[in-house]
């Protein structure tokens, strides 16, 4: 069964943690960066349900115990894609297409994702995102640099 993503609950929590760490989570920003972490924070919001499939799911009980697709940006947009299983499930599509609570990833010259950002706003067809790493709520895409760009629209979160 697929059910409807709460979007506006992953945007009340982006927006409540955008600048600041929830404890309930480990910050990873000394380890390669807290950006994914931050956006599955957000995602896990508006599912309330995570994947715990070893390896190939999706979710965090600890630093420990965790799976790469909760913290790892080309982990994430594998499992978003991929997910056979229970929990969010996602589209590429073109950016006239994407809707606040869905996901960006960046890329650079050496064809690797590397940032995860969350759609925190649309207006007059500006996109402006929450993120972590480079902590920021509401910035415009347009002020970020990146060789490629992949836009995920989250369409429902499988039961």
């Amino acid at each position: 069964m697929i059910k409807q993503y709460d979007r506006n609950s992953a945007l009340i929590y982006a927006r409540r943690w955008a600048f600041d760490r929830n404890p309930n989570y480990y910050n990873f920003d000394t380890l390669g960066g807290d950006c994914t972490n931050f956006v599955s924070q957000c995602v896990f919001a508006g599912t309330k349900i995570m994947n715990y499939t070893p390896v190939i799911g999706w979710y965090y009980n600890s630093p420990n115990d965790r799976t790469a697709s909760w913290t790892g940006v080309d982990y994430f947009l594998n499992f978003l894609t991929d997910n056979d299983g229970i929990g969010p499930i996602a589209v590429s599509v073109n950016p006239a297409n994407i809707q606040i609570g869905d996901v960006i990833f960046l890329g650079n010259k050496s064809d690797d994702f590397y940032h995860t950002l969350f759609v925190s706003k649309i207006e007059s067809g500006n996109i402006y995102v929450a993120s972590h790493t480079r902590d920021a709520l509401d910035k415009p895409l347009l002020d970020y640099f990146y060789n490629f760009i992949k836009f995920m629209h989250i369409t429902g979160v499988k039961t």
